[in-house]
């Protein structure tokens, strides 16, 4: 689940007391909205967008007023306003109203896992309010620290004093910095990124840091995020019907995570591990219908369950059913398998028969009893299927399934398995 935006971000820093912006969500009233011009003499319309999606303010997407007039009209604009990033399609709704923070300073600040230092790491610039990717990297630093300890002042202080801060903003981002760690650290988050902070003059003169922008993700496996009492409704709203109904299935032990990323698509990969759900997403390309990462050893009740939603929703449109991970440690093969082929046989017997064709790839503990399975299941159902084992590169095993799909679609296969499997021919025209 991600979070983006001040409207819910706003909430989230007040339990660690981060200094924020002032925010009125889409019910905020013309006095209201009048009220924060009076207060801060700019006011920022932005758009309210379920999930993560970035690059609004490209696309236009953020409104700038100094009277009433022009916020409702910016309102108007933006309150159902629709927005394309990259393969994600999103449409606003409503938008939030915010204070305009005056600053010559805008802070750059983010605190994730990393898989290469093995530990959380800070990634921080004073050159924020930028896509980061486009800083040099002496002017963006990451590093990683302690997670025993936490995030403390003096890697903050370190850390921008390489990067050649200014004195004057270091003390009180030293002071207010720690705090994200707490929210990151206690509320079950894996990325928290703040762009911008900037860096405010209060009463005194002194620099204060208020964030202006928030993101987040959340490990649903860890409970501690229930603790924020967030609406189970943030972030379904850019969720497929099936990304819903998979991922109600996720629990302590196993998981379920998916993401369509073509519906037209004519590959369904059931991927187990995220090394290899990268991997054959990327390599499979506009072919592949979903993104997926089934491992952590799902009891065989979880896993027909998941085999059965997704058959549901993607086998009709289907050449191939890609079954693909790498060397599992810890997960049965065996029961995974059995699963996964009864929900396959449960299906093939309840829908009008089609072609398809099925591509193992796997290893793991109790493979060859669970590939037994599996091939026990596909000859009953007459299903042609090609299985490789754990000594097969992952990346030809992908190739294969590609290769069967095109020969499905465009090389007269179809009408071959159609033939084999005792169904209608199917129309398909030989190269």
């Amino acid at each position: 689940m991600q979070i983006t935006g001040m409207l819910w971000g706003s909430r989230l820093l007040e339990y660690v007391d981060f200094p924020r912006a002032e925010v009125l969500g889409p019910e905020a009233s013309t006095d209201e909205i009048k009220a924060l011009l009076e207060k801060w003499g700019l006011v920022l319309v932005k758009p309210v967008f379920k999930g993560g999606i970035g690059k609004k303010g490209k696309a236009g997407l953020i409104g700038f007023a100094k009277d009433l007039d022009t916020a409702i009209a910016e309102k108007e604009r933006l309150y159902f306003a629709k927005h394309t990033h990259g393969n994600t399609v999103a449409k606003a709704e409503g938008v939030t109203f915010e204070s305009g923070i005056p600053a010559e300073y805008e802070i750059y600040v983010s605190i994730t896992d990393s898989t290469i230092y093995r530990a959380p790491t800070l990634t921080i610039t004073h050159h924020g309010g930028v896509d980061i990717e486009e800083l040099p990297e002496d002017k963006i630093a990451t590093v990683p620290f302690d997670p025993l300890t936490g995030l403390k002042g003096f890697v903050i202080s370190n850390t921008l004093r390489q990067l050649g801060a200014p004195n004057e903003i270091i003390s009180p981002l030293v002071q207010n910095l720690p705090k994200l760690w707490d929210l990151y650290h206690n509320y079950g988050m894996n990325m928290l990124e703040l762009n911008p902070i900037r860096m405010m003059p209060n009463a005194k003169g002194r620099l204060v840091p208020v964030a202006c922008d928030f993101k987040c993700s959340f490990d649903t496996d860890d409970p501690n995020w229930k603790r924020l009492k967030l609406p189970a409704s943030l972030d379904s709203g850019e969720l497929s019907d099936y990304e819903q109904e998979v991922n109600q299935l996720r629990t302590y032990q196993g998981q379920s995570d998916v993401f369509v990323t073509n519906d037209q698509g004519t590959i369904t990969a059931m991927t187990f591990g995220g090394g290899a759900n990268a991997l054959v997403t990327e390599l499979l390309g506009d072919a592949g219908i979903i993104s997926s990462d089934f491992g952590g050893n799902p009891p065989y009740e979880k896993m027909y369950d998941i085999s059965r939603i997704t058959y549901k929703y993607w086998l009709e449109q289907s050449n191939v059913l890609f079954i693909i991970g790498g060397k599992a440690n810890n997960t049965d093969i065996y029961e995974t398998f059995r699963a996964m082929a009864d929900a396959l046989r449960d299906y093939m017997n309840s829908n009008e028969l089609k072609p398809l064709y099925v591509v193992v790839g796997r290893g793991g503990p109790n493979l060859i009893r669970g590939m037994g399975y599996m091939k026990d299941t596909l000859d009953g159902l007459k299903i042609p299927y090609r299985m490789f084992g754990f000594d097969s590169s992952m990346s030809a095993v992908v190739n294969y399934a590609r290769d069967i799909d095109d020969w499905m679609e465009n090389k007269g296969g179809k009408a071959t398995i159609a033939k084999a499997m005792g169904i209608g021919c199917q129309s398909n025209t030989a190269a």
